[in-house]
């Protein structure tokens, strides 16, 4: 399983969505948009334009951002998700 998490140091809702994921034992890839600029046009590339972090992709598919990930998580379907290969 492949995670990538696109974030920026100073959102809340990054450090929330890391800290799940975290809970779920489950690793990531964290790109920081704020330190790393060069990064941001490939997010919105991957994220169809999303300009918000956290924007997570799963395997590749883009999940969203906190709200997505929680709903998941909220409708017991996020586990599901972390397991598929």
């Amino acid at each position: 399983m492949k995670i990538d998490i696109y974030t920026s140091p100073l959102c809340g809702f990054c450090t929330i969505a890391k800290n799940l994921l975290l809970k779920k034992g489950v690793e990531f890839t964290e790109y920081d948009v704020l330190n790393d600029p060069s990064l941001k046009p490939v997010m919105l590339k991957r994220a169809n334009g999303a300009h918000t972090v956290p924007q997570i992709f799963i395997n590749d598919h883009h999940i969203g951002g906190w709200n997505e990930l929680f709903s998941l998580e909220q409708a017991g379907k996020l586990d599901k998700v972390l397991m598929a290969k």
